[in-house]
């Protein structure tokens, strides 16, 4: 009897923590100003390259150097968004808007793999009860796309992120008939920075704010795009942003074959052994062209104009996003296949953000104690003059006015935040932060 007991009160536990969840493509309307550029249309991987090197160059500015005016930019495009709901709690008040960083989408926050720790989404729906919505910031994944020059920057994509939380906040988000109390943005990486410039911009547009993968140290970005080694995104991986097709009988062929096999079995071919042709398609650019060439079903291809840039492989990436050791090489090859590009038009302006803000409410940082991108690799080491116990910590002058302010480190972690090993305790504190401070579920 206790044990029949036990396993009711189990499974309506299991019950009442259940999310649901829906995708949906929200019109936004847009509206921001934002620079015109004019730089070489890139052709080449070399032009690529090129572009990195003046991009991070100290002996110029290109983002001033290639401005020629500005534009306001203005019509109805569509946000491609998650949203998910507790089945448990009623009284929901507080949705987190959820903003991914460069090279991810909105699948970031509800990563798939393993035990399934690795979820944001579940950890914020189905253990603390909050409402979800996780966007594709506009110009990346689903949501619209357009020029990457001189469309696809970072005003555009704050304007509708923007538009978001307004829908939220109203009651007029698709399908939600709810307006919400309390809007929390949590971005990661260039989503961090997006809501931190949101809230300089329209300080009530949220109330609260969790910055992840984030700090005011803007000093490593250079050798982050430097291990980078960008490349163009359609020939990184062509049958996924580029327009290749997986033929079943190429021309010049006269049975089924697919690039993979003849790739896998040239190789061997030419002496390699298991191991190093298994190293070859899994660690380097050659597993990204390969990307989806074996698929018995994939998604169109994308064929994205040039202007959209990659990183070179997984190699890179465990450079900049990664602490070796302390993660899955099987699920960061997941996000190496799964990748989204940047554009020119970000690389541009992704510091064109202000260097305060007026916001209230509370704010808290995540940062992982060897974030490459934003640390250099060591959140700590920082000058004992600064009176700061961090590199994320010392961002707290950019919040005068925040009712409260908490920098956390988390112990043995890259800058990709939820693809650790420990990202659950990560999801712990700040859900607990956000308690604290009056900003729970309910």
């Amino acid at each position: 009897m206790c044990l029949l007991l036990l396993l009711l009160v189990t499974l309506l536990g299991n019950n009442a923590a259940a999310k649901t969840c829906k995708s949906l493509d929200v019109p936004v309307n847009i509206e921001a100003r934002q620079g015109t550029f004019n730089i070489p249309q890139l052709q080449s991987n070399l032009d690529a390259t090129k572009f990195a090197q003046d991009s991070t160059s100290n002996q110029g500015n290109l983002t001033e150097e290639a401005l020629t005016g500005y534009q306001t930019i203005t019509g109805t495009y569509n946000i491609s968004a998650t949203f998910c709901a507790p089945d448990s709690n009623a009284s929901n008040t507080t949705v987190q808007v959820l903003s991914h960083g460069i090279g991810s989408d909105k699948s970031y926050w509800d990563i798939q793999f393993g035990d399934g720790n690795y979820s944001y989404v579940d950890f914020a729906v189905d253990k603390y009860g909050y409402s979800t919505v996780a966007i594709d910031r506009l110009g990346i994944a689903n949501s619209s796309h357009g020029d990457p020059l001189n469309f696809v920057q970072a005003p555009v994509e704050i304007s509708a992120l923007y538009e978001i939380t307004k829908m939220l906040r109203n009651g007029s988000f698709p399908t939600v008939p709810t307006a919400f109390k309390n809007i929390v943005t949590v971005g990661h990486s260039f989503g961090s920075i997006q809501s931190f410039s949101l809230s300089a911009l329209h300080p009530e547009a949220q109330d609260g704010i969790i910055l992840t993968g984030f700090s005011g140290d803007a000093a490593f970005l250079g050798p982050t795009v430097a291990a980078w080694n960008l490349h163009i995104a359609r020939l990184n991986q062509p049958f996924r942003f580029g327009s290749a097709r997986n033929l079943a009988t190429p021309p010049r062929f006269d049975r089924a074959v697919n690039l993979y096999t003849m790739t896998y079995q040239g190789l061997k071919g030419a002496g390699l052994s298991d191991a190093e042709v298994q190293q070859e398609l899994r660690s380097t650019e050659l597993g990204n062209i390969l990307t989806l060439s074996n698929a018995s079903s994939a998604p169109e291809p994308q064929d994205l104009p040039s202007g959209y840039l990659t990183w070179a492989d997984i190699c890179s990436y465990q450079y900049t996003f990664l602490y070796p050791g302390f993660y899955d090489f099987e699920l960061a090859l997941q996000l190496e296949t799964t990748k989204q590009p940047l554009t020119v038009g970000e690389m541009l302006t992704i510091g064109s953000h202000p260097a305060s803000t007026s916001f209230s409410g509370p704010v808290q940082i995540m940062t992982g104690e060897r974030d490459a991108i934003f640390c250099g690799g060591d959140c700590f080491a920082v000058d004992a003059q600064s009176g700061a116990a961090s590199i994320p910590a010392q961002a707290a002058l950019a919040f005068p006015n925040a009712k409260a302010f908490e920098a956390y480190i988390q112990p043995n972690t890259g800058h990709a935040l939820n693809a650790h090993y420990n990202a659950s305790a990560a999801y712990d504190a700040i859900h607990k932060f956000l308690e604290a401070h009056g900003l729970g579920s309910s």
